[in-house]
Parts: C-alpha cells; structure tokens; sequence
C-alpha cells in the first residue's frame, strides 16, 4: 500500500523556520523524483520544489529560491523541505507527490504575527 505522510507544518512567524517530512512507504522512492506543492486557501495549487531520484538535481519556484531547500534520504525513503524567512503569504497546505504513484494529505503551514 502506497502512504504519504507529511509532518512538521504548524504556526510561525514571519521570518521563522520550519522543517517538513515526507515519509513514504508503499513503493520503490529511490527510483521517483519527489514534488513538494502547496494549495492556497484559496485552492491554487503552485510546485514548490522537485528533487531528482538521486538528489543530483533540484528545482525551486522563484517565489521560494534561496530560502527552502529540498533533500531526500532514500535510505529513510523520506523527502524533506527545509524553509527559512517564511513570509505570510507561504501560508498553505502543503503536500509531496510522485507522479503517477500518489500524494500525501498535507501538512499546514500558517505564517502569522
């Protein structure tokens, strides 16, 4: 059975940080680029980052480059997403994804004062 399960979202302030996990099970992830998307509130879905199979290669949105960073740890087959000087309107469910296999239900990030 494929799971997808994100942790780590929560409440933070603007300028704060937040690490978040995708620990999955189910299938082969040392073979699978990983996605790391996010759904506003209202409903618009935008990709974050990408990581290739083996990490040699990385995509970010411009929204975000230079302040998250994507990894993986095949041998955990879990993916992370590191996100520094996190702005208000970063607040969203976000969400990891491999095409064709599936997507977890989401952890929610809200940047507030």
């Amino acid at each position: 059975q494929v799971q997808f399960v994100e942790s780590g979202g929560g409440l933070v302030q603007p300028g704060g940080s937040l690490r978040l996990s995708c620990v999955t099970s189910g299938f082969t992830f040392s073979s699978y680029a990983i996605n790391w998307y996010r759904q506003f509130p209202q409903k618009e879905r935008e990709l974050v980052a990408a990581i290739a199979s083996f990490g040699d290669n990385r995509i970010y949105a411009d929204s975000v480059k230079g302040r998250f960073t994507i990894s993986r740890d095949n041998a955990k087959s879990t993916a992370y997403l590191q996100m520094n000087n996190l702005k208000p309107e970063g607040t969203a469910v976000y969400y990891c994804n491999v095409a064709r296999i599936g997507r977890g239900q989401g952890t929610q990030v809200t940047v507030s004062s």
